[in-house]
């Protein structure tokens, strides 16, 4: 286990970096240093965000960085592929919330450790919950129709 926290960097399409880490700090307060986002806008170069996220890495001042990015092929993964190009720092590709939280948690291991801690529980907080958009525990509706005095809010 590693003394000091892995940095985490958010690149995604504005405004999804700014609201992951605001939800990640609704969990985790304390990690607020430990985590840096660029939203990256729809009309803004390549060369433009890649720049902004050179600076980011810079004045975050971490030896390791775990990168995650949106969308795998988009502007925000490929110039976070450039930024970990020949570097020690990790990139995942496809951030949802829970590989954030796992991140989070695990900020503390080594980065290859964080970043398969953080792509598990990201692929594990995706699941198929109901079969069907039914409501559970409820009794079913009649036909339309039958029950006048049933509205649907």
């Amino acid at each position: 286990m590693t003394t000091t926290a892995n940095h985490i960097l958010l690149i995604a399409h504005a405004p999804l970096a700014h609201a992951l880490r605001e939800c990640a700090l609704h969990v985790f307060a304390d990690s607020a240093q430990d985590v840096s986002v660029l939203d990256v806008p729809p009309n803004e170069s390549p060369e433009d965000t890649l720049q902004a996220a050179r600076t980011l890495l810079a004045h975050s001042g971490a030896e390791r960085t775990l990168v995650l990015a949106d969308v795998f092929g988009a502007t925000p993964s490929n110039v976070a592929h450039r930024l970990v190009e020949g570097s020690a720092a990790r990139l995942l590709v496809g951030v949802n919330l829970p590989m954030l939280l796992r991140a989070i948690c695990y900020r503390y291991e080594p980065l290859d450790e964080q970043a398969a801690r953080a792509l598990a529980g990201g692929q594990q907080g995706m699941l198929q919950v109901a079969a069907s958009n039914a409501p559970r525990n409820q009794n079913s509706r009649k036909e339309h129709g039958q029950d006048r005095d049933h509205h649907q809010q």
